[in-house]
C-alpha cells in the first residue's frame, strides 16, 4: 500500500547517509537549483527520452536492446539515478558510474534499420545529443511549469555547468552550446537530420503512458488512481514539442489545450514542491534508486567533505580514463563480435552497471 509515513525534513533525512562530497557543482550551484526542482524528474526527463527518439541512431540503439520496453521501471529508476549522481552525487561514485557506462554503451552498436549507417551510442555526438536533449529539457520545463526564467547570470552559469557534466561522457567539452542562443542553434542544426520512424514514434507513445514506468508490483488499483496523473503529464511534455516535432510523431494536441494544461501543471509542481512527503513519494514510487542520491541535497545534509572538483579532476584523482579514451579494448572486441562475426554484443559492464546505476530485477537482466 503506497503510505505517506514521513512529514519533516528531520524524519527523510534521518534515513539518508550524508555525500562523501559535493560532487561537481554544490550547493549555491544552479544545476542543483533547477534538477532539484520536480519537474526535472517526470516532465523534465520524459520530454528528454522522448526528444532523444527523433535521432534515428538513437531509437536503433533503444529498441535493440529491449530495456524501455521489457524492464520500463527499472531502466526509467536506473537512467534518473545516473542523472541525479552526475547533477547530485558525490565525485568518486559518480566518476566510476560514468566509467562503467562506456562499457554499457559499448553494447549498444550496429546497423540502422532507418538510414543502414552504423551506430554506437559510445559516438561523440550521440552522446552530445543526448546531454542537450536533457540539459534543455530540464530548464525548459522549469521555466514553462516552475519558478520561471533565470537570470542572465544564472542562465550563463547553468550552461557552463552544462558542459561541465559532459565531462563525463564521450564528449568533446568545446562542442557543447555554452549561451540560449547557441542551444538553440545547436537545436536548428540537428534539424535536418531528425527522423521519426515508426520505431520512434512507438516507443514516444510507449513513454508518454508513463504509468508504465510505475513498480509491476503495485496494485491494479493504484495504478489506476496514478492515470489522470500520467496523462496530466503526457499533456504538459506535448505542450513543450514545437510543432515540427509534434509532426514528426504524430502528435496533435491543439493550442487550446496548450494553454489550458500549464497552469494546472505549474500549479501542481508548486504543490509538490512544497511538500516533502508528496515530492519523495512520487520519486520513491517513479524511481527509488535515485533517492539516496538527490535526497540530502534536496534536505541540505551537509557532506562529509565540503568540496566540489571538475570531472576531470574527479577522473585523474580516481585513476579513469577520460569517457572519450575509456576501455578501447572492449568496445574494439564488441565492434568485432558485432561488425566482423555477425553474433550479438556481450553484456559485459551490464552486470556491473546494478552495483553502481542500481539494480534490474533477475527476470529483467536477459531482456
Amino acid at each position: 500500500m503506497i503510505t505517506l509515513p514521513k512529514i519533516t525534513r528531520e524524519q527523510f533525512a534521518a534515513d539518508l547517509e550524508p555525500a562523501a562530497d559535493y560532487g561537481f557543482f554544490g550547493p549555491g550551484s544552479v544545476t542543483w537549483k533547477v534538477w532539484s526542482y520536480p519537474t526535472s524528474y517526470i516532465l523534465g526527463f520524459v520530454r528528454a527520452v522522448t526528444i532523444e527518439h527523433l535521432d534515428p541512431n538513437l531509437t536503433a540503439a533503444v529498441v535493440e536492446s529491449g530495456g524501455v520496453k521489457y524492464r520500463p521501471h527499472t531502466r526509467y529508476g536506473r537512467t534518473l539515478r545516473y542523472f541525479a549522481m552526475v547533477a547530485f552525487g558525490a565525485t568518486e561514485p559518480t566518476a566510476k558510474a560514468a566509467d562503467v557506462l562506456v562499457k554499457v554503451h559499448s553494447k549498444a552498436i550496429g546497423t540502422d534499420p532507418v538510414t543502414q549507417h552504423r551506430y554506437d551510442a559510445n559516438k561523440p555526438s550521440s552522446q552530445l545529443w543526448i546531454h542537450m536533449t536533457a540539459w534543455h529539457s530540464i530548464l525548459y520545463c522549469y521555466e514553462k511549469f516552475g519558478p520561471g526564467r533565470l537570470s542572465p547570470e544564472e542562465e550563463a552559469q547553468f550552461w557552463e555547468e552544462c558542459a561541465r557534466a559532459a565531462e563525463l561522457q564521450t564528449i568533446d567539452p568545446d562542442t557543447v552550446p555554452r549561451t540560449r542562443e547557441d542551444v538553440i542553434k545547436y537545436f536548428d542544426d540537428w534539424r535536418p537530420h531528425l527522423c521519426a520512424s515508426e520505431a520512434a514514434r512507438d516507443m514516444v507513445d510507449f513513454i508518454l503512458h508513463l504509468e508504465v514506468a510505475l513498480p509491476p508490483d503495485l496494485a491494479k488499483w493504484q495504478k489506476t488512481a496514478f492515470l489522470p496523473m500520467s496523462r496530466l503529464i503526457a499533456l504538459g511534455v506535448i505542450a513543450t514539442y514545437p510543432q515540427y516535432m509534434r509532426d514528426l510523431f504524430g502528435i496533435s494536441q491543439s493550442p487550446a489545450v496548450d494553454r489550458l494544461i500549464t497552469p494546472i501543471i505549474k500549479n501542481l509542481h508548486t504543490l509538490i514542491d512544497r511538500s516533502l512527503p508528496l515530492k519523495f513519494w512520487l520519486m520513491n514510487l517513479l524511481a527509488p534508486q535515485a533517492v539516496p542520491v538527490a535526497a540530502p541535497a534536496i534536505l541540505g545534509i551537509p557532506a562529509v567533505n565540503p568540496i566540489t572538483m571538475t570531472p576531470r579532476e574527479a577522473q585523474q584523482k580516481y585513476g579513469f580514463d577520460i569517457p572519450s579514451e575509456a576501455h578501447k579494448r572492449m568496445r574494439a572486441k564488441q565492434y568485432d563480435r558485432v561488425f566482423n562475426k555477425g553474433l550479438a554484443p556481450s553484456d559485459d559492464g551490464l552486470l556491473e552497471s546494478e552495483i553502481h546505476i542500481g539494480n534490474m530485477n533477475p527476470a529483467e537482466r536477459s531482456a
